[in-house]
């Protein structure tokens, strides 16, 4: 546990917890907004289709090995 000398010294912390929280706030914000735009359709139909284009590379080189 800190032991403070001042109330100087508790205000600066306390403005410093305020500070941090403030910042994690705003970053759970930005996490939110990305966790929404990763389940727009536009973005799950562009996913599938990134998938699926990969998948069909593999099984074109696959049987050009063959």
């Amino acid at each position: 546990m800190k032991t403070y000398q001042s109330f100087k010294e508790i205000n600066r912390h306390l403005k410093q917890l305020s500070l941090e929280r403030q910042i994690a706030y705003e970053e759970l914000k930005i996490v939110k907004n990305d966790f929404e735009e990763s389940l727009r359709p536009a973005r799950m139909l562009s996913n599938a289709l990134g998938v699926f284009g990969k998948f069909s590379t593999l099984l074109f080189i696959k049987k050009m090995f063959k």
